[in-house]
């Protein structure tokens, strides 16, 4: 049986059931993986567009990655997320396919760990 050390408190523009752990042991420094079906315009894919704050809206620094072989997007904490806080992942509707297509809406999704 599968432990999720992630708590999944809420989530927007999203279906909850969408979103997998997939976490071996606890650490404060997991990586946000997004799989996208269609390939994205890399240059939409950036710390304006992704983004993890505190629920009082305090930016936490992180690194991201765009691995367009798999067309995923990798979020990476700069710094461990502190234990028993609420987060916010924000991915805004302006990461873009690269037609140019939009997502028809913000995604954000409050968790603690």
């Amino acid at each position: 049986m599968q432990m999720n050390y992630l708590d999944i408190q809420s989530s927007s523009g999203i279906v909850k059931e969408k979103i997998k752990q997939n976490l071996k042991f606890k650490t404060g420094k997991f990586v946000w993986r997004i799989k996208f079906n269609i390939p994205l315009n890399p240059q939409s894919v950036n710390n304006v567009n992704l983004y993890v704050t505190t629920l009082n809206q305090a930016p936490l620094k992180t690194a991201i990655r765009y691995d367009a072989v798999n067309n995923c997007i990798e979020i990476e904490p700069l710094e461990p997320y502190a234990q028993n806080e609420s987060y916010i992942l924000h991915v805004t509707k302006n990461v873009k396919s690269k037609g140019g297509k939009k997502l028809n809406s913000d995604v954000r999704i409050q968790f603690k760990f």
